[in-house]
């Protein structure tokens, strides 16, 4: 009997272990990695997409502050591609709402319009960002759109 309640004490406290660490994560910070090479010299992306054979950088990001962050031109932000919601895009803020901007590669100047942003990766050639998307879809500063915006550089693993 004894082996029994030793086994559900220990079910027990990797129950709420998980529980602890899934709320910490769903709500308040958690790391990402950064795949592709769309934000290089940057940031290092894994060419692979198989868990636990990451080889390129990993992102501390937190989730709390979208409610009162001022977004600054210049931060890096991960969110939901445009046009595939499962689809996470790493990309830094080029412009944001009422800024002007000349699309690149064009002689259009548009100004951003009220939530939404122009964002860029930081390797043109290799980066689907609000110049591959075009000025009809850039991406909008609201959840559930916007999911992070990154904390602190590449952590070591």
């Amino acid at each position: 009997m004894r082996t029994g309640n030793s086994l559900w004490l220990l079910t027990k406290k990797a129950l709420t272990g998980a529980l602890i660490g899934v709320t910490i994560s769903d709500r308040y910070v958690t790391l990402s990695p950064v795949r592709g090479s769309s934000m290089h010299p940057t940031f290092t992306g894994s060419s692979t997409s198989f868990p636990g054979s990451l080889k390129g950088d990993v992102v501390l990001v937190e989730r709390f502050c979208l409610q009162k962050y001022k977004f600054s031109h210049g931060d890096v932000i991960i969110f939901r591609s445009p046009t595939n919601q499962k689809q996470m895009f790493v990309k830094r803020l080029i412009a944001l709402p009422g800024d002007w901007i000349q699309v690149p590669e064009s002689s259009e100047i548009l100004q951003i319009q009220e939530g939404h942003c122009w964002v860029e990766g930081d390797n043109p050639a290799s980066s689907l960002d609000s110049r591959s998307f075009g000025p009809d879809s850039l991406c909008m500063l609201s959840e559930p759109n916007l999911i992070h915006s990154v904390y602190c550089q590449p952590v070591l693993m």
